[in-house]
């Protein structure tokens, strides 16, 4: 959940072996046992160790981890509003506490001097946890249940804590409880913090530079339509075209249009790979823009919807903003009937994969911040050069990154020029393909 090299500060830290085996760039540990710090001091001299949160020095962490904290603590949302001052927009929550069901075994363990001494004043449930985070200006982005058996035994736990920890009613008697949160933008200006330290402080789409990336091949009937008709948005927008070796003249076409439309500051590239994936990497790499969009050169998501994904965006609605097709009614023609179908049942495994909701994983058109998509290209190793449309990388980094995914209603449209560059079987194939991957890298490791 935590990425190496990240800013970390965590509550309750004990002997700081948690903080070491994160492997952060900083490290900054707090806890109120005084023996305990002495040894995390002595093991750990690369960190900072306190007994207060209100001692440790004004600065920003990307992940504030709460170990058991809230079964401690006398004031929870007063605990919660003492880590504004610390996180920025981009910062995460990591709050992780024991189930209910499990406060027998941990009495009685505790006692047999078999864990570390806990002292449970508060057990709280889920909702009762989101509510405290909103109510100090956090907001959940997912949540996670781990751990069966606790104690390792070879073969069993792996079974238990890798496998079963999914299956529907054994879930629940999971001993942890995990909640991942992201600060509210609103709760700055409330909290009276540095907007220095809030990532696009404007907060409105017109103070953004805006790339608008269309991976097109044999699309000519379509540039000159997807040219006239995206918008204008923020300070400035550039539409990048990345030609995939078409056939039909549409690299020429672009430059013909390019020429005939010089105040809508277009660029193009031809791309030396295979695959929309390919195509959308060359040209977020390429722009110049804070934020990043994907349109679809077929234009059945209409590039006019646009500047709701921008004001979505930058209001702090989510992070990576996923156009979702199938809540609107359709034009006759634009999906055929297997497709939705497929659909659904991607949108089904993936909202269990990624632990966020998601109606349409499918839908080509997504856009998010620069800053973030930095992070999801940094972090990609983990999965691999695995995509060949380009939509799961993002949206497996985004949550790998537990970053907030959200859907973005559009209205689809039909095709109106050439054909479609989908293989509905051979895609179908690989696409499940790829679920696999993710279900071993997010949920069975």
């Amino acid at each position: 959940m935590v990425p190496e090299q990240s800013r970390v500060l965590q509550i309750n830290c004990k002997n700081g072996y948690v903080l070491d085996a994160l492997n952060p760039i900083v490290g900054v540990g707090i806890d109120d046992d005084s023996d305990a710090l002495e040894i995390a001091r002595q093991r750990y001299a690369d960190f900072q160790f306190f007994s207060d949160l209100g001692s440790i020095p004004e600065q920003v962490f990307d992940y504030i981890i709460l170990t058991s904290v809230t079964m401690e603590q006398y004031d929870i949302q007063e605990l919660f509003c003492r880590l504004q001052p610390s996180c920025n927009s981009s910062t995460r929550i990591v709050v992780d506490s024991y189930s209910y069901l499990w406060e027998p075994v941990l009495r009685v363990t505790q006692k047999l001097k078999l864990r570390r001494p806990t002292n449970f004043k508060n057990w709280i449930s889920r909702k009762d946890l989101h509510n405290f985070l909103y109510l100090a200006g956090f907001e959940t982005v997912t949540t996670y249940r781990h751990t069966l058996l606790p104690k390792y035994i070879p073969l069993l736990s792996s079974l238990l804590n890798t496998v079963l920890i999914h299956v529907p009613l054994l879930r629940l008697f999971c001993l942890h409880h995990i909640a991942i949160a992201r600060p509210l933008l609103s709760s700055f200006a409330k909290s009276g913090v540095n907007p220095e330290l809030v990532e696009g402080a404007d907060r409105t789409p017109k103070g953004y530079l805006v790339s608008v990336v269309i991976p097109c091949k044999n699309e000519k009937g379509n540039v000159e339509a997807a040219v006239q008709r995206c918008p204008q948005m923020g300070k400035k927008t550039e539409i990048i075209f990345v030609e995939g070796g078409s056939q039909d003249g549409t690299l020429e076409e672009i430059k013909r249009v390019a020429q005939k439309y010089p105040e809508k500051n277009i660029r193009f590239f031809t791309q030396k790979g295979k695959g929309k994936g390919d195509a959308v990497r060359k040209g977020f790499a390429e722009s110049t823009g804070d934020i990043l969009m994907i349109l679809d050169a077929d234009l059945t998501v209409p590039p006019e919807e646009l500047p709701k994904f921008a004001q979505a965006l930058v209001d702090g609605k989510g992070e990576l903003i996923n156009g979702s097709r199938l809540v609107y009614g359709m034009e006759s023609g634009a999906m055929r009937f297997l497709n939705v179908l497929a659909n659904f049942f991607f949108s089904v495994l993936f909202s269990w994969l990624l632990n966020q909701r998601l109606k349409d994983t499918l839908c080509g058109t997504k856009v998010l911040f620069r800053s973030d998509y930095n992070k999801i290209a940094k972090n990609r190793h983990y999965f691999g050069n695995f995509d060949p449309f380009g939509d799961f990388d993002l949206l497996f980094g985004a949550a790998k990154l537990n970053l907030k995914i959200i859907d973005m209603p559009i209205h689809y449209k039909s095709r109106r020029y050439g054909s479609t560059q989908i293989r509905r079987f051979l895609h179908g194939w690989i696409l499940l393909g790829m679920s696999f991957l993710a279900m071993r890298k997010l949920k069975f490791r």
